[in-house]
């Protein structure tokens, strides 16, 4: 027993740092649909859609033995799920995404293990003792996440590899194409404020690092309660699909929007099926077995793997910073 645990600790550690990159290559793939123009919502229940048909099946069939039954207080926790992993998570994002880069989304994402972490000590499920190593390497590491990050926001210093010509002219070409408004009388509304739109996208970068924080914390102690994964994971999708179809009926005005491009379908399904089914089933699995502080910290490895793959595929230059 104790060798297996040992051995699915092991697998843990590889599967949430492979799931890292897979999500860098989300970032650049995303990008690269915003900017052809593509409405965040509609982009939002494709991919959820396409992760519930794939997961839906695998938990049925797969857990149809092992699955407890449903009883209402865990519908709720499915629904908050769905609410702040799927639904909250993925459209932030994707505002916060598209009124920033690759790069700068990404490295918005180690504040997650600052923010689980916090909530977590607070809720109980992580207890934290400054006398023992382990203690230590948690404290430790969270400020040694947070502090990379900080330091690729303000500091950018000359560019390595490309030219900063190119970077410029990037910022050119996706003002130019404009972004679609998901919601353009909130947009509208914060803008009146006096907040331009880096700001907005910054403060859609939190609001969506908070968003998977409350993903993280109210699901450890439901995978107490609950241990089918993949149904866990199936149930989140199902409301984060109903919760999109029904803001989208409101906010999406033009029928030709839900029309994709080649190059928006291939960020569908891409998203759909490695950065929703693919990553949600390892992190809800990760979770279960190494909790959630341990979970988040691997998300300042993102903006890494953004920045290598956004240069490779997008032109971005590296920054002495990044």
């Amino acid at each position: 027993m104790a060798e297996s645990m040992g051995g699915d600790t092991w697998k843990a550690h590889v599967s949430m740092a492979l799931a890292q990159l897979f999500y860098g290559g989300y970032t650049v793939i995303t990008k690269v649909a915003l900017n052809v123009g593509v409405n965040h919502l509609v982009f939002c229940f494709y991919r959820n859609f396409l992760a519930f048909f794939i997961l839906a099946p695998l938990a049925f069939f797969i857990e149809r033995r092992t699955r407890p039954p449903i009883t209402k207080k865990l519908l709720m926790s499915f629904f908050f799920l769905g609410l702040t992993g799927i639904f909250g998570n993925q459209l932030l994002f994707l505002i916060g995404l598209s009124y920033t880069n690759p790069t700068y989304a990404a490295a918005a994402q180690p504040a997650i293990p600052v923010f689980t972490f916090l909530l977590t000590v607070m809720m109980g499920i992580e207890r934290v003792n400054l006398l023992r190593y382990e203690g230590l390497a948690k404290v430790g590491g969270t400020l040694i996440c947070v502090s990379g990050a900080m330091l690729m926001v303000l500091y950018r210093g000359p560019a390595l590899i490309g030219d900063k010509e190119m970077d410029h002219v990037l910022q050119i070409k996706r003002g130019a194409r404009g972004q679609p408004e998901p919601s353009g009388w909130l947009i509208s509304g914060l803008l009146n404020l006096g907040f331009d739109h880096f700001q907005l996208g910054v403060m859609s970068l939190i609001a969506n690092c908070c968003c998977m924080t409350a993903f993280l914390a109210i699901q450890a102690p439901l995978l107490k309660k609950y241990p089918a994964n993949l149904s866990v994971t199936a149930y989140s999708f199902f409301f984060g699909v109903v919760l999109t179809l029904i803001v989208s009926l409101f906010m999406v005005n033009e029928s030709t929007n839900w029309i994709l491009k080649q190059s928006e379908i291939l960020a569908v399904v891409y998203a759909g099926s490695i950065t929703s089914a693919l990553n949600y089933g390892l992190l809800i699995w990760s979770n279960k077995i190494l909790g959630p502080t341990l979970v988040a910290l691997y998300y300042p490895l993102q903006p890494g793997f953004s920045v290598i793959l956004s240069q490779i595929f997008l032109g971005t230059p590296i920054y002495l910073g990044r």
